[in-house]
């Protein structure tokens, strides 16, 4: 009898691989029955521009939200989110492993805007999600700019739909954004200040051993192989997902660019990595209450999950 996983819903920008590997049948080569469960379903998406700081806003408005209600098995987001939420988790989630895309965002403003560089954004609010991937890639992309004290953040729901919105009616002066909404704002005659990849990784309950972790990666490795291998057939994912947007469903995969399209193979945290993220997020005060970066980590089935897929391979 095969294990059953409840996955969290993820978006193409996030979790490509997984979306390819649950369509053309891999979990299920592996012995996996994936469901999934909609993280979205009463999120507020609404602006907040008057909370200006992640203090006191609740890591778990979507990502980890079911898994901390005993709903799903497992998710994947940004690291920096990810090191936040298991860092307040109620019921023991751990990361267990980085995902396989690298995710592409830009920092935008409009065409009309005066801002031309980075550094003229010193003291003018920037739209962000707090906890999310482009909240943290925001705060790395301008630290190198612009004094830590003079970046203004003001939140904004999660979801690129909504933060482009926000951009072109004037609600926001710059936000950033993933694709294809990244993309569709060059449409429109927005320019990108600055842009950059980031990581992601996954984050499981108890119910999740290293034999099922491995086999989970094996689909996705499986789906990382295809992807890459022809890369121009699985843009439309970044369409098809977005579709109830009129805006989005007027792209083609012409509009895309295939170079923002970045996935490798599922692999554990590097140990240096994870201790130059954890100090970096310490340096921000968003771990306060965790002491050492491996506490983030469930190293047994890190290592053996992954253990499992290479002898797979051998095999």
């Amino acid at each position: 009898m095969g294990k059953k996983l409840i996955l969290e819903t993820t978006a193409p920008f996030q979790g490509l691989a997984e979306l390819v590997a649950y369509d053309e049948g891999l979990f299920e080569k592996e012995g996996l029955t994936v469901e999934w469960a909609d993280r979205e379903k009463d999120v507020d998406k609404t602006a907040q521009l008057h909370i200006t700081s992640h203090k006191g806003v609740n890591p778990f408005s979507s990502h980890g939200k079911l898994l901390e209600q005993g709903k799903a098995d497992l998710y994947n987001a940004c690291e920096w989110g990810n090191y936040s939420r298991v860092g307040h988790t109620g019921v023991g989630s751990r990361q267990v492993g980085r995902r396989s895309i690298v995710t592409f965002a830009a920092l935008v403003v409009r065409g009309d805007s005066p801002v031309q560089t980075p550094q003229q954004l010193a003291n003018r609010q920037i739209g962000v999600p707090f906890f999310f991937g482009t909240h943290y890639l925001t705060l790395q992309m301008l630290e190198g700019f612009i004094p830590r004290d003079q970046i203004k953040l003001g939140r904004v729901p999660n979801g690129s739909r909504y933060r482009f919105n926000l951009l072109m009616n004037g609600d926001v002066e710059a936000t950033t954004l993933t694709e294809p909404y990244v993309s569709l704002a060059e449409k429109k005659g927005c320019r990108l200040l600055i842009s950059a990849f980031h990581h992601g990784t996954e984050v499981a309950s108890d119910r999740v051993d290293a034999e099922t972790y491995g086999a989970f990666n094996r689909a996705v490795r499986e789906a990382v192989r295809r992807i890459n291998a022809n890369k121009r057939a699985y843009l439309h994912y970044f369409i098809d997902y977005h579709k109830a947007d009129p805006e989005i469903a007027k792209l083609t995969v012409d509009d895309l660019r295939e170079g923002r399209i970045y996935v490798v193979d599922p692999a554990p945290i590097p140990a240096d990595e994870l201790q130059r993220t954890f100090d970096w997020m310490k340096s921000w005060g968003f771990l306060e209450d965790v002491s050492d970066a491996k506490q983030l980590i469930d190293m047994n089935v890190q290592q053996h999950g992954h253990e499992k897929i290479d002898r797979a391979a051998v095999a």
